[in-house]
């Protein structure tokens, strides 16, 4: 049960007066559906201004608040701007401008004779200064020196600046005092505020303490959470698996194990050997072999008389998965199953059939291989490809399916900086496989400009006319208004119109049964040029597929280039990824592209992306949501939290955990952030 201090956060946005169905959408798009995300939608910038007597004490290009009285209206002819000439306490004057339709409104809002107090940007139009759409006008200063630091937010829209900073000052006055969760000691040493007052000025302009509370806190609820679930996981009885290697031993592998994966699978047999269940990440860059490491993995379950299961995201995914798990297991004797969403009728009758008696020795699927209807006679290992897109809830509701709980091995293909691998997956032990198997091809990749994207276009239809396959990734699906993005629907129909019918388009705003009718045109090479967004960024297995081509490169994250990069490389002849800058290309970008062409270590590229994003988005996870932190940035991850690891802990070992007076406060905490599933835990194990 959630603290009842805290339901006037929790209370729903379309419960505040004024919000109806039409302001509800552009605030849901912004995932602000309660008072508790508005108060924590902090501020991208601020906008400071400084209030002047007259215009002479300003200067060009700064933003002022001053006292104007207007003289004379000029509305220009047809669609020119409409103008407001308007003179100070000195007479000296500036001309107020509008373009668009808003002369209406301005003649309301300032009627001649009458003294207003006008905020906005002073600029020079050749030898006339000039405001162009002032920001504020007030009848009296007092409401305008309010806004002399002003907080600017991300919007979308049908949302105003205005309306948002309204309603963001009404859930800023809902919000309760919260009880200390933080250490006395860390929270003295660190000048911090306390929660509500931090809010507040996190609102109200630059405050890096406030802001490193806030951080700090979100960082906190994460390690106490994820620790909670470590120590549930620890204290529940799981099933000790003795295997022998007899199926492992007839494994058809193409080439010999490499060092990391005998390291990596050394460790997960030493796991599953105990009483405890494991709990692992398997971290592997793009072709180091992560799906032959979880084979063995299954299969010590089989040795051991018992059944495994793999989940994937997608159920392209699953099919590859099931596709390369039968090959590789073809001479164990192992009954592999393929289990989605889509089977019906007598097909996945059977299989369930064959779970319930144990017949099926190793179920791969989607989701749907954890519905309710779906049991198993002995599950004993779960395999969960592609991590970061199941939350650790869902993580949980895994263990549910077998006798006891089984032993779990998380893996994802995307390299995650050391510093991070502590704030995603605290509660689990981490594997790396950090060598490439042999006969791994470099992939030769090169930057583009743009404007030569007619060259770029008759390379690939080269390349396609001599038997291969390509790649063209583009940023986003379709057009957007005011924005010079390449589209994917757009480059389809261009690349449709000069190469034929062997272009096909995969996005994910397709139905799932067209987007995997397109990637098996694909995968059979039925369709030689994929046109798509970054849905397939992991898990498409196309050897033939040589060449590479991501549109407007600098639009993306090193981690996401990477992703994508590694979609090649995966058959024996040479490949070619090939970056198609735009033309304003900032350090940060150019940099970045440098570095995909200099290296191929996912994991050196992570720790550079970091650095780059300082704090923007990290790992290019904002762009899909991956990332488990909304309020702390990529810098303050890297320097709080340790600080939080080492609080949770000293909560948890020493200060009487969660129930002691701080661990009451840092309940309020676990339910703040939604991180609860750690209170269930502690309740329910």
């Amino acid at each position: 049960m959630r603290p009842a201090t805290l339901n006037p956060l929790f209370a729903e946005v379309t419960g505040v007066v004024g919000v109806g169905p039409r302001l509800g959408r552009p605030l849901e798009r912004l995932g602000l559906t309660r008072l508790r995300d508005l108060v924590y939608h902090l501020p991208e910038r601020f906008v400071q201004r400084r209030a002047v007597r007259s215009l002479d004490e300003a200067s060009v290009g700064e933003q002022i608040v001053v006292a104007m009285t207007p003289t004379e209206y000029r509305a220009s002819a047809g669609r020119g701007p409409f103008r407001i000439i308007a003179r100070d306490g000195d007479g000296d004057f500036v001309a107020l401008t509008w373009f668009g339709r808003n002369a209406g409104w301005a003649r309301k809002s300032l009627p001649l004779g009458e003294r207003r107090w006008i905020a906005g940007r002073l600029d020079q139009f050749g030898q006339t200064l000039q405001m162009v759409h002032p920001e504020h006008i007030a009848e009296d200063s007092g409401a305008l020196l309010g806004q002399l630091c002003e907080p600017v937010y991300a919007l979308s829209e049908g949302l105003t600046l205005g309306r948002l900073q309204a309603l963001v000052e009404q859930a800023l006055a809902a919000a309760p005092d919260l009880p200390e969760w933080i250490e006395p000691g860390l929270l003295e040493k660190m000048g911090w505020p306390a929660w509500r007052e931090a809010l507040l000025l996190a609102h109200k302009g630059e405050h890096p303490a406030a802001r490193d509370r806030l951080a700090y806190d979100e960082l906190l609820a994460s390690q106490l959470a994820l620790m909670l679930v470590r120590r549930s996981n620890r204290s529940r009885s799981g099933i000790p698996l003795k295997a022998d290697g007899s199926r492992r031993a007839k494994v058809s592998l193409p080439f010999g194990l490499t060092g990391a994966q005998k390291r990596a699978i050394g460790e997960i047999e030493s796991d599953m050997a105990q009483s405890a269940p494991m709990l692992r990440l398997l971290q592997g860059d793009v072709g180091s072999g992560k799906t032959v490491v979880a084979l063995e993995a299954l299969l010590i379950a089989v040795e051991a008389s018992a059944q495994g299961a793999m989940l994937a995201p997608t159920e392209i995914l699953a099919r590859q998965h099931f596709a390369t798990l039968s090959r590789l297991a073809a001479g164990t004797g192992a009954n592999i199953a393929l289990l989605t969403g889509r089977d019906k009728g007598r097909a996945r009758e059977s299989i369930l059939m064959g779970l319930l008696d144990g017949s099926i020795d190793i179920c791969v699927g989607t989701h749907a291989i954890f519905q309710e209807s779906v049991a198993y006679r002995n599950l004993a290992m779960v395999v969960i490809d592609e991590q970061h897109r199941f939350g650790v809830g869902q993580r949980l509701l895994l263990t549910q399916k077998g006798r006891r709980v089984p032993h779990c091995l998380a893996m994802t293909a995307t390299p995650i900086p050391r510093t991070l691998t502590l704030a995603q997956y605290g509660e689990m032990d981490v594997s790396r496989l950090d060598e490439m198997p042999p006969g791994r091809q470099p992939i030769d990749t090169r930057v583009v400009a743009a404007e030569r994207i007619g060259d770029v276009v008759a390379a690939v239809e080269r390349h396609l006319a001599g038997g291969g396959q390509a790649y063209w990734v583009c940023p986003m699906v379709r057009e957007n208004e005011g924005e010079d993005l390449a589209a994917a629907e757009a480059r389809f129909a261009a690349l449709k119109e000069r190469l034929g019918d062997c272009v096909t388009l995969v996005h994910g705003q397709l139905r799932p049964e067209a987007k995997d009718a397109a990637m098996a045109e694909f995968a059979a090479g039925e369709k030689r040029l994929l046109v798509a967004t970054t849905v397939i960024e992991v898990g498409v297995d196309v050897p033939n597929a040589t060449l590479m081509v991501i549109e407007q490169a600098e639009r993306f994250g090193l981690a996401q280039l990477h992703q994508l990069r590694g979609r090649v490389g995966r058959g024996e002849g040479h490949s070619v990824c090939l970056l198609l800058r735009g033309e304003a290309l900032s350090e940060t970008g150019r940099e970045r592209l440098a570095l995909m062409r200099e290296t191929q270590d996912g994991f050196r590229l992570a720790e550079e992306d970091l650095r780059l994003r300082g704090g923007g988005e990290l790992l290019g996870t904002r762009q899909s949501g991956d990332t488990p932190f909304r309020v702390a940035d990529a810098e303050q991850i890297q320097r709080l939290l340790p600080l939080a690891h080492d609080d949770a802990r000293l909560l948890i070992e020493r200060d009487g955990g969660l129930d002691s007076p701080r661990g009451a406060a840092a309940r309020v905490l676990l339910y703040l952030f939604e991180r609860d599933y750690g209170v269930a835990l502690l309740r329910g194990g």
